[in-house]
């Protein structure tokens, strides 16, 4: 999305505030209209996979639509340095992902403050993964890192902006395995996973959607959950290979935080019943996601916890002075 489209986009956004009240007099009214889901990243990625699964049942809980719209640009920042410019009455909403929204303030110029994104809910992650192409001459991890160790730099991996849950994943690993890659932040997974079917990069941090979603096209080497992934069951942990290496992405939603209390607890609820409806469940799962439920009065104490431990990773692991 060009930067004219991405400005286009906030000021429809914000300029709906003209005509809509920034409080219900009901909650249990909400929505009232069509709701716009905004995805900070482009198309294609895990964000913009799963609000298109929650569309069909968001619908059916609240007789709206959930309309998706995208504001690509600095890993998440362009979006959520802008939400809380955005129309304050729930009936805007914006994907919110981990580690991005607490590792990106950390480094120059973000735009925008941990605090500033205001999370009502928290639904899936999914575990970081190396992938090559199906032909690629990679044949295991082992493969990969002895090619690292023999050209210092040579190996390039895709990966979902800086600052995000690939970066962070990539510079561990590199200490871990005692090597040298090259490490390409993109606009989004989606981007990310064009790279690397180009023939851009040679290889992707991404996730086990992306293996989910191009099981003709890729081959995970290793995934960084404690347990292998029941729909790679030959696939090993890093863990099992040696390298200590567990975590992922966290996606949940935010809105703007002049949003009333009662508006963010009834869109929790709503998203939590989608969460709960065993054909999502299913359908989310065959997609290589893994579910977790962490709803608006739980969002702060998941928040501190996971930040303590970003914080502590990215300054052991030299992201932050």
């Amino acid at each position: 999305m060009r930067l004219s489209h991405t400005l286009t986009l906030t000021a429809m956004l914000a300029a709906s505030t003209l005509v809509a009240p920034l409080a219900l007099a009901d909650a249990e009214d909400f929505p009232a209209k069509d709701v716009q889901y905004v995805i900070p990243f482009g198309p294609g990625g895990e964000s913009d996979i799963s609000a298109r699964l929650q569309q069909k049942y968001f619908e059916e809980i609240t007789g709206q639509q959930l309309i998706i719209q995208y504001m690509p640009g600095g890993g998440g920042a362009v979006g959520w340095s802008q939400l809380n410019d955005m129309t304050a009455d729930g009936h805007t909403i914006m994907g919110s992902n981990l580690p991005h929204i607490v590792l990106k303030p950390m480094g120059k110029d973000a735009g925008f403050a941990t605090e500033d994104v205001n999370n009502f809910y928290f639904f899936h992650y999914s575990p970081d993964a190396i992938l090559v192409r199906e032909d690629s001459p990679y044949q295991t991890l082992e493969d990969l890192v002895e090619a690292a160790r023999q050209a210092p730099g040579v190996v390039t991996f895709s990966g979902s902006g800086t600052y995000s849950a690939n970066d962070v994943a990539n510079t561990r690993f590199q200490q871990l395995a005692d090597v040298t890659t090259t490490y390409i932040p993109f606009k989004g997974t989606g981007a990310a996973v064009t790279a690397l079917l180009g023939g851009q990069v040679q290889a992707e941090w991404g996730y086990t959607t992306v293996a989910a979603n191009h099981q003709d096209k890729v081959r995970m080497l290793a995934v960084a959950a404690e347990e292998r992934h029941p729909l790679f069951p030959d696939v090993p942990t890093f863990q099992e290979l040696g390298y200590d290496m567990v975590g992922g992405a966290y996606r949940g939603m935010a809105v703007p935080s002049e949003t009333p209390e009662e508006v963010q607890a009834r869109l929790s609820e709503i998203f939590d019943q989608i969460n709960q409806n065993p054909q999502f469940r299913q359908e989310m799962e065959d997609l290589g996601f893994v579910l977790m439920d962490v709803g608006n009065d739980d969002v702060a104490d998941f928040l501190a916890e996971q930040s303590q431990q970003y914080e502590t990773s990215a300054r052991e692991l030299g992201l932050i002075d």
